[in-house]
């Protein structure tokens, strides 16, 4: 007897060994149960939205899957209810199952929706060993073709077989839930309301491009600057890629599918190739810098080549691994290091000032870029609201790029219109020495044919004019008495004509184009006209003479001016002596001054010709005339020189 409770012992003791054994195997066989039925949704309880919870089994098939093949299908857990689609999987149809049931006392339903992007979505129902087809029901909704109805038999329970066929893009999420069909709008509405700060930062920053575009065109139009034509190109299909956004991103519609899995691409990859065309032609890469023209160049060849191989592979293969693979590690990487190629350049060649703005532009623009890139390859790297958004990135590294851009154009317009200036200044400076070397030998001509009148009226009318005065002295000393009146006339006229031709000549010549040529002339002049006559004439010249030039017209007026002043001192004055005075520093200014019986200034019609002549001579010379009545006559010239 006493062994047994010895033995009890020992049995315990094996017990207390086995017992975590024992609950290990039974919480697996509880787990494994639970793997073997579906996680059940209660419709009829349904208020607003309800998610999937529990067991939820998925596969991905080829997109030729039959659902007769469905026996083949290996499932697996859905482990996160809001699954990432992996880039392998996108070109794959989805299947999914679930079980609904109604606890109601009527016939009630809800709309399944799998999350974004989803193509085409056919429920089935699943019995034993098979498989019936459930009609296509779709809301009265916009963003119908992303829901099907499902309708529960009170009392029921139907097991779910749901095919989804994806759409080509990197943003497909699986999130499946049931959403009641009084809830379905505001539910979507709920959805987009999410992005609203990602809205309002896409609004501002299209109102920005669209600013860009209005300073671009009118920089073309005012200067036909076709730079500034790529540059609004570029801006506008920017603008196109991110206004799209708001509109259409979460929205289960034929455009916003065209627009997320292919357009937005090509649009971005357009506008970066108008992008590198105006950087071409804004930095004058030809002639300036060889190395960014064909960097830019090719980086437009290559790009255009991409978009052909991206529209092959989009349209004409179910291969979107190697579409993505082409657009978000190919393209967007190689642009990366085109960027970093061009700060490269840019760092040496830093003491270009227009390429250190643009440096720090694209350095920025390529930082926020990178970020950009790693959320879309790694979802979950930030995701806090705004933070949590690729697109804002891009924004940000963009909107920099444009402020460090703008800075750099305000830097070369006002290198431009320096340089314009200058060059409108030198064109001036040319154009002026042009014309004064025009003028210069237009007045030479001139010069050159007074002088040619000069010397023939010299040599031909003046040795005529000789003749006949010595003609007729010897026609007089041979009739002595008997000399006719008309041959002193003869004589008498052709001195005047000698003397006067004379003078002509000297006005005309060029050699005598000085201020002390035409003092001289007048003091020789004014002596010899009064000699032989009851008039006594004193000539008095400044002891100093400044070296001035006169031109012919200017010098012949003021000559013929001091000529008629001195004939009507001769002729009107009664004057016993003149007095002819010159000062020459400033002004030139000649004094003619009688001691005659004066004149009556307010009857000036006996010299009334003579006077106005000399008026107006002095004023078409720019000068002056006064004649003043003090115990004779003066009369002053005053020419500015």
């Amino acid at each position: 007897m006493p062994a047994a409770p010895k033995y009890s012992m020992v049995i315990c003791r094996k017990i207390k060994k086995i017992l975590p054994a024992i609950i290990l195997l039974a919480s697996a066989g509880i787990v494994f149960g639970q793997k073997d039925s579906l996680s059940t949704i209660d419709v009829s309880k349904i208020n607003k939205v309800h998610r999937f919870f529990g067991y939820t089994p998925i596969a991905f098939v080829d997109p030729s899957f039959r659902i007769s093949d469905l026996k083949k299908v290996s499932f697996i857990e859905l482990s996160d209810k809001n699954y990432m689609i992996s880039a392998k999987n996108v070109s794959k149809k989805i299947l999914l199952k679930t079980q609904v049931k109604n606890s109601g006392d009527s016939a009630q339903g809800a709309y399944f929706f799998p999350g974004f992007y989803y193509t085409n979505i056919q429920l089935y129902r699943l019995e034993n060993d098979s498989v019936f087809p459930l009609p296509s029901i779709l809301p009265d909704h916009p963003d119908k073709f992303g829901f099907r109805y499902v309708s529960v038999a009170p009392h029921d329970t139907v097991q779910l077989l749901v095919e989804i066929t994806q759409l080509k893009t990197y943003n497909n999420s699986l999130s499946p839930r049931f959403v009641k069909p009084d809830q379905l709008a505001d539910y979507m509405l709920s959805l987009q309301r999410r992005r609203q700060q990602n809205d309002f930062v896409t609004y501002i920053f299209c109102g920005l491009l669209l600013m860009m575009i209005l300073f671009s065109m009118a920089n073309y139009w005012l200067g036909r600057s076709r730079e500034f034509l790529y540059y609004a190109i570029y801006a506008f299909l920017m603008g196109v890629m991110l206004s799209t956004k708001p509109f259409f991103y979460l929205t289960i519609r034929p455009i916003s599918f065209f627009l997320e899995s292919y357009f937005d691409f090509i649009l971005q990859c357009v506008s970066i190739c108008f992008y590198m065309a105006f950087m071409i032609r804004f930095l004058n890469t030809r002639q300036n810098h060889p190395f960014l023209h064909g960097l830019y160049k090719y980086g437009i060849l290559g790009l255009i080549a991409v978009m052909l191989l991206f529209t092959w592979l989009h349209y004409g293969t179910d291969n979107f691994y190697a579409e993505n693979v082409l657009e978000n590690y190919v393209t967007k990487n190689v642009l990366l290091l085109m960027m970093v190629a061009f700060l490269i350049y840019s760092v040496g060649k830093w003491q270009d000032r227009l390429l250190r703005y643009l440096f720090w532009g694209n350095l920025l623009y390529f930082i926020f870029s990178l970020i950009s890139i790693l959320h879309i390859l790694v979802p979950s790297f930030i995701s806090v609201g705004i933070l949590g958004d690729s697109l804002f990135y891009y924004e940000i590294g963009i909107f920099l790029e444009l402020t460090f851009f703008l800075m750099g154009l305000a830097y070369k317009n006002r290198k431009q219109i320096i340089e314009q200036t200058r060059e409108k200044e030198k064109l001036k400076l040319e154009n002026e020495r042009k014309e004064f070397e025009k003028r210069m030998a237009v007045m030479a001509a001139h010069q050159e044919e007074r002088n040619r009148i000069s010397a023939d009226i010299h040599d031909e009318l003046g040795s005529g004019m000789t003749t006949i005065r010595l003609m007729s002295e010897i026609a007089k000393r041979k009739m002595k008495e008997n000399t006719p009146a008309e041959i002193d006339k003869i004589s008498q006229s052709a001195n005047d004509v000698l003397n006067k031709m004379n003078a002509i000549i000297w006005s005309m010549n060029s050699g005598n184009d000085t201020l002390d040529n035409l003092v001289s002339y007048i003091r020789a002049y004014s002596l010899e006209y009064f000699d032989g006559t009851e008039i006594y004439c004193k000539v008095d010249t400044p002891p100093y003479i400044p070296s001035r030039e006169l031109q012919g017209d200017k010098r012949r007026n003021i000559f013929l001016c001091v000529k008629e002043s001195l004939n009507n001192v001769l002729k009107h004055s009664g004057a016993k002596e003149v007095l002819v005075r010159i000062f020459a520093d400033e002004f030139l200014v000649i004094e003619i001054i009688d001691n005659g019986v004066g004149i009556d200034v307010n009857n000036l019609r006996m010299f009334g010709n003579g006077l106005k002549n000399i008026a107006r001579r002095m004023k078409s010379i720019g000068g002056s005339f006064e004649i003043l009545n003090n115990n004779g006559v003066t009369t002053i010239l005053r020419y500015p020189l």
